[in-house]
């Protein structure tokens, strides 16, 4: 059995046909559109001349509150805001089924089929990045909600007095735990002089202190990174240990470009995260690496379809 996987970026849409073990089996890519016109244009572009016949269904990942049961946008923020109130299945009359959620929702669906949360009934996923996706498995099925916002964990309240979020909310998680958050700490503390192998390696320009280079300059010992790694991770340890006294699942699953740091990330965090809940849980949570590592989207998009097919 064959689906056709969709990921909508912010730069670039990518499309492929993904076989029931995860392999992708044929790919395109193009550049996100900046209309609606440009967009209906750039899925028949990605989708003329694919083998129809032979698939059995299509699962689109995309950013934003996405309605599983109609496939509209409800909120897309950002440069492809002009979707908003469309069915995604709009652009896509290929005659088959069609899903479609958020990307993390996908990035977990990924994960239910052939990763981490394969057979679980109970898991919990956060991503990483520029922001904090989530994604929740309940009773063996990705936890939507009332309205379709279940899971968007990097909303979760960490601090109420804390920095003002993209969200309208203060305090939330990725204010403290993201790469933009982490970045802005180690920029402004160079800008101001502190000593740092940072501010002596980028000194003029202080704007170009990545994420990675934070984590990377605090494995190697500098004190002003190394706080700010370990303030980062104190913050997503408290909200996972909330995460799971809420919600008792059997694995916790990390995923986006943050994860790279590998152990260095994921040793204290884990803990931190069990001394704080092992008293009520009465067990060790494992915290893992996602398995599926798609950077496309384009698997865990098409996963939708076998998850829904599945069940």
């Amino acid at each position: 059995m064959k689906a056709l996987g969709i990921d909508i970026g912010g730069t670039r849409i990518k499309a492929g046909v993904v076989d029931s073990d995860g392999n992708i089996l044929e790919q395109r890519t193009g550049a996100s559109p900046r209309t609606l016109d440009e967009f209906h244009e750039a899925m028949l572009r990605l989708t003329t001349g694919l083998p129809v016949s032979e698939l059995a269904g299509i699962g689109v990942g995309c950013k934003g509150i996405i309605s599983p049961a109609d496939t509209t946008v409800a909120v897309l923020p950002g440069t492809m805001h002009f979707l908003e109130g469309h069915a995604l299945s709009e652009f896509l009359a290929l005659g088959l089924p069609i899903y479609a959620d958020n990307d993390a929702r996908v990035a977990m669906a990924g994960e239910m089929v052939w990763g981490a949360a394969r057979n679980r009934s109970e898991a919990v996923m956060l991503t990483l990045g520029t922001g904090v996706g989530g994604a929740i498995v309940a009773g063996g099925k990705l936890l939507r909600g009332a309205t379709g916002v279940a899971g968007h964990l990097g909303h979760y309240t960490v601090d109420p007095d804390g920095p003002v979020c993209i969200c309208g909310n203060h305090g939330c998680l990725e204010t403290y735990f993201s790469a933009p958050a982490i970045e802005a700490q180690a920029i402004d503390a160079a800008r101001r002089g502190v000593a740092s192998s940072l501010t002596e390696h980028f000194g003029r320009a202080p704007e170009k202190i990545t994420c990675q280079a934070v984590f990377d300059t605090a494995a190697q010992g500098d004190p002003l990174a190394a706080r700010i790694v370990s303030q980062a991770i104190h913050k997503l340890a408290g909200a996972i240990a909330g995460l799971l006294l809420m919600l008792d699942p059997e694995i916790v699953i990390l995923g986006g470009q943050i994860t790279e740091a590998g152990r260095f990330l994921l040793d204290p965090l884990d803990e931190e995260v069990q001394w704080r809940s092992r008293l009520m849980l009465r067990r060790n949570v494992p915290i893992v690496l996602q398995h599926v590592a798609d950077p496309s989207g384009i698997a865990g998009a098409a996963a939708l379809f076998f998850t829904s097919h599945r069940t």
